[in-house]
């Protein structure tokens, strides 16, 4: 017999070889019949695998990550089965789940794939489908793998099995197809109902443009047929909300060709918006006792050779700036945290000065490739709301919850209510990727941990997902569409004080050396905004939104009154602007929903013998008559609701 731990701790035993399936079965039926993969000791194993030695087993059904990642993956073994039914000589090269689905990069010679063979691919992938294939493992030696995709003039599996170790490898059948796999499918093909082709693109061997270019083929699949035209009807809302669209019809940023690719530029309402956000921010940060810093947009090259950031970024960074002098390179400021420790280094510090907290809106660049760009959520130039705390190792904690404190209140003025913490510590089978010492490191991941407990949050640990000097805490946020962000995050780091040799003197009068917590509540400015568009449809709060209330005098006799209104509202603090266009009232007011401003005050004759405003909401028409006082007071109470205490 063996020993099986569950999620809830319980423990059961079951026989040597029994498998996930029969665990599930001795549940519930029902959980059976939905479990389609399963985690035993930290591997992905398929549910039919032989379980034979004690051990903690996760099921996965597909509500689960875990389990749509194993739908998708095997979905892609059927579509590469299905294309080479219709392109026999395609050369199959990878095919893995992503977040949202599944692609096949294909070698695909001469032919093409176009978006007018997609029905067909489907059809065809349904009928496969409908064989309920199992997905079967078995392990192939090195010499026999190579020799099979040899025999197949398949150089990139062949390039593929090359890097793998003899005795590591492992094949996927499934009814007449077989393909390269680690492992972690569904019991069989019959479980895919619903399949949709989402599109084709070129995709270069390995991600180097020196390679061959591929077919990259895109799909998503469900169990239900009717969760596919969910998930169809939720890409066209999203389409809807793209934040490069509403971007755009909202006028707040734009790109140019001329200025170059992922750096936005900034039009007059955006600016005004991100100076919004940045002033609510900076209003926190001081009541929370933080000391705004600037540092320059270069740094000669030798600072982030002792961060450590050039050796781990370089090649994602501008290439270095070379000046007159011999031997002098710059770069472009990648990060911000080595030069807040250069300006920690600036003088001595006793264990009285600290905690020193240094906050900057300071803008930083990374090479991103041109194919990974997109609209304000993947640029070359961005600013972070960052901030660096020097503390004592006792100050730590508190300063660290602190910070969690801040950046619920962030999460909470700007209607962001469905998000889970993230606690992202080291790969440990891959201590390479970090610098620093396992002690400290520990202390850090444990000190995240604690924090996220007494803080109450609702976390997750994450293994691999730390930075290169330090465990973190990063905050996954999910908007109105239900998907997940990865917003705002706080980092513990014992390592770059040591790399600057940053020190205080503490109370026995010898240097000590500080921990370090990088924090960003937003992440980026750039990307922020672009979820919050997203999220909000570009409704934004209405102490946020750009523009308050539009006036539409019906007629020019009406201007001067609209002009007295207007003064009224800026003295009062609200935003609003006058539509003096020669235009009928019914086309103002369309355009203003359009724009999606919150209030329209529509002013003429009997508003200005009355001294009232006659106020229409964005979304939901008319509200009725105001006294100009009383809508200034309903704005105001509106706005104090929206912005959390602090």
């Amino acid at each position: 017999m063996i020993k099986i731990t569950l999620p809830d701790g319980s423990v059961k035993e079951f026989e040597v070889n029994s498998t996930a399936i029969d665990v599930a079965k001795s549940i519930s039926e029902g959980l059976a019949r939905n479990v389609i993969s399963a985690n035993y000791n930290g591997t992905t194993i398929e549910t039919t695998t032989p379980l034979t030695t004690d051990g903690n087993l996760v099921l996965h059904t597909f509500n689960d990550g875990d389990g749509k990642k194993a739908f998708w993956h095997s979905s892609a073994h059927v579509l590469a089965q299905t294309i080479l039914t219709f392109y026999p000589n395609a050369k199959l090269t990878i095919g893995p789940a992503i977040d949202n689905g599944f692609y096949y990069d294909l070698d695909l010679g001469d032919d093409v794939i176009s978006e007018k063979d997609f029905p067909a691919i489907e059809k065809k992938f349904l009928e496969l489908a409908r064989e309920k294939a199992e997905f079967k493992m078995r392990a192939v030696s090195k010499a026999d793998a190579l020799s099979y995709y040899k025999e197949q003039n398949n150089q990139y599996k062949v390039e593929l099995i090359e890097g793998l170790e003899d005795g590591d490898i492992t094949f996927c059948d499934h009814s007449d197809f077989t393909d390269l796999c680690r492992g972690g499918h569904i019991p069989n093909t019959g479980l895919i109902k619903a399949i949709k082709i989402m599109n084709v693109a070129g995709a270069y061997w390995r991600g180097d443009e020196k390679n061959n270019q591929l077919t990259r083929v895109y799909g998503v699949s469900f169990p239900k047929q009717k969760q596919l035209k969910e998930y169809l009807e939720l890409l066209e809302e999203a389409k809807k909300r793209d934040h490069r669209k509403l971007g755009k019809e909202l006028e707040l940023f734009t790109f140019s060709q001329k200025v170059g690719q992922g750096l936005p530029l900034w039009l007059p309402k955006g600016a005004a918006l991100r100076s919004r956000l940045e002033d609510f921010l900076k209003k926190a940060q001081k009541k929370a006792g933080y000391e705004m810093v600037m540092t320059p947009h270069i740094g000669q090259k030798e600072l982030y050779m002792t961060s450590g950031h050039y050796a781990k970024y370089g090649e994602d960074s501008f290439q270095p700036i070379t000046t007159p002098k011999d031997d002098e390179e710059f770069l472009l400021k990648p990060m911000n945290c080595p030069h807040h420790c250069e300006i920690y280094a600036h003088k001595p510090y006793s264990y009285k000065d600290l905690p020193k907290r240094f906050a900057e809106f300071g803008t930083v660049y990374r090479y991103e490739q041109s194919g990974e760009l997109h609209g304000l959520t993947r640029v070359r130039g961005f600013t972070q709301d960052d901030a660096h705390i020097f503390c004592t190792p006792d100050q730590l904690d508190t300063e660290f919850k602190n910070v969690i404190d801040l950046v619920l209140y962030v999460f909470g003025s700007l209607g962001f209510k469905d998000f889970t913490a993230q606690v992202s510590i080291r790969d440990m089978d891959n201590l390479d990727k970090y610098i620093g010492e396992a002690a400290t490191w520990e202390i850090a991941e444990n000190a995240i941990i604690n924090a996220a407990k007494d803080k109450g949050l609702d976390y997750i640990i994450e293994e691999g997902e730390a930075a290169f000097y330090g465990p973190k805490l990063d905050f996954m946020v999910k908007d109105a569409l239900g998907r997940k962000w990865q917003l705002g995050t706080i980092q513990v780091d014992y390592n770059l004080p040591k790399r600057f040799d940053l020190t205080y003197k503490g109370s026995d009068n010898q240097l000590h050396r500080p921990v370090m917590i990088h924090r960003a509540p937003f992440g980026s400015m750039e990307r922020f905004i672009a979820v919050l568009l997203e999220h909000t449809g570009g409704k934004f709060p209405l102490w946020l939104t750009p523009e308050q209330v539009i006036i539409l005098p019906i007629s020019e006799k009406y201007q001067n009154y609209a002009e007295k209104v207007l003064v009224l509202l800026e003295n009062s603090e609200i935003r609003g602007f006058i539509d003096s266009r020669n235009e009928k009232t019914g086309r103002k007011i369309r355009d203003a929903e359009v724009k999606k401003i919150p209030f329209m005050i529509i002013v003429g004759e009997k508003e200005q013998e009355e001294g009232t405003v006659s106020i229409r909401r964005h979304g939901e028409g008319d509200l009725g008559s105001f006294s100009v006082e009383k809508f200034i007071s309903l704005v105001s109470e509106e706005i104090g609701k929206t912005l959390v205490a602090f």
